[in-house]
């Protein structure tokens, strides 16, 4: 198990209260907010991800075979009885499982997972069975506070949107329009939920379900112009149209958007590659720089609990994120056109 020993449920305790008290000042008073309680790659238990969603827990295990890490999901369960009142749902997803469904998890303590979130003030909602993911990223939490804060009265384009909590924070902070752009209708639903939940106007012509490199054709036939795009791909998929590898050809997506950008936008390049460095991350950026059109404007870092905290990181990242802070890997780049 954990770093090559059997843990006790005393040692994995002593764990998740010193990961708790690092993470003292995210606890809210309504219980509304969503954050990462035990990083366990990072702080002694990589079998092991625990999140919080308002008052409900999300347990990974990450444990391959998936039954070797169930008696650490217990102890994790057990431990947020005690020490969390407040929780009233329990959620465990096997990243390992044979099936969807077991990697999309399910309610295993409660009556009701949360349905809804709230980040910066702004609502988000979740639906955290929905796939093998939570349907929203807490390792993008300083992204969402930049476009919430930044994007007033601008354009954006959310491509790989997956459930719009991007769009969703731009659109709130006073964004003029606000394009989602994912394969999966259903995620983009989620994201008209977020909407609702916001008082913002759901308009039906800017959720487009259908695949990137076709969308985006249309989308510069169209002569479509945005100051923000936002590239936030997956791993690797492939379509009929297409293929996405962010260690491979992560460039050519970014050159595919440029052409959608007005002089001087800006591109939000995130690669969450967990092998690919941080300097070979930056290689790439490097290479594009090159024509003297992209400039690298700024790094946005990952929020704490996320990374895990001086006090509690006790294993090193699988690959050196440097000069990032994590594997998600977020640039920010300016985009300027020959005249």
């Amino acid at each position: 198990m954990c770093d090559g020993q059997k843990y006790t449920i005393a040692l994995l305790a002593e764990r998740l209260d010193l990961a708790l008290a690092a993470r003292a000042d995210l606890i809210d008073a309504p219980h509304q907010t969503a954050w990462r309680l035990f990083a366990g790659f990072v702080e002694g238990c990589p079998e092991l991800v625990l999140d919080i969603y308002a008052t409900t827990a999300v347990i990974h295990n990450y444990a391959d075979p998936p039954a070797t890490g169930e008696p650490l999901v217990a102890t994790a369960i057990a431990w947020l009885r005690a020490r969390l009142p407040w929780v009233t749902a329990v959620v465990v997803k096997i990243r390992h499982a044979a099936t969807p469904e077991g990697q999309a998890g399910r309610l295993v303590w409660g009556e009701r997972a949360t349905r809804r979130i709230r980040e910066y003030g702004i609502w988000y909602a979740v639906d955290l069975t929905m796939n093998r993911d939570a349907s929203f990223y807490l390792d993008t939490r300083g992204l969402r506070g930049l476009l919430q804060r930044e994007a007033c009265g601008q354009t954006l384009l959310n491509t790989f949107a997956y459930t719009g909590s991007l769009g969703v924070a731009a659109l709130a902070g006073g964004a003029r329009r606000v394009v989602q752009l994912d394969l999966n209708r259903r995620f983009l639903n989620l994201a008209k939920d977020s909407y609702s939940l916001n008082g913002l106007p759901v308009q039906r012509a800017d959720f487009l379900s259908g695949d990137f490199w076709v969308v985006v054709n249309r989308l510069k036939r169209a002569d479509e112009r945005f100051d923000w795009v936002i590239l936030d791909p997956p791993i690797f998929s492939a379509t009929g149209r297409g293929v996405v590898d962010l260690a491979g050809n992560y460039t050519r997506l970014i050159n595919k958007l440029r052409p959608l950008l007005r002089s001087g936008g800006r591109l939000v390049a995130i690669n969450n590659a967990i092998f690919l460095s941080g300097e070979e991350y930056l290689a790439m950026l490097d290479t594009l720089c090159q024509d003297g059109h992209v400039r690298l404007l700024e790094r946005i870092d990952v929020p704490a609990d996320c990374t895990g905290y001086p006090t509690t990181r006790m294993n090193p990242p699988l690959r050196d994120p440097t000069p990032f802070n994590h594997a998600t890997k977020i640039a920010v780049l300016e985009v300027t056109h020959k005249v």
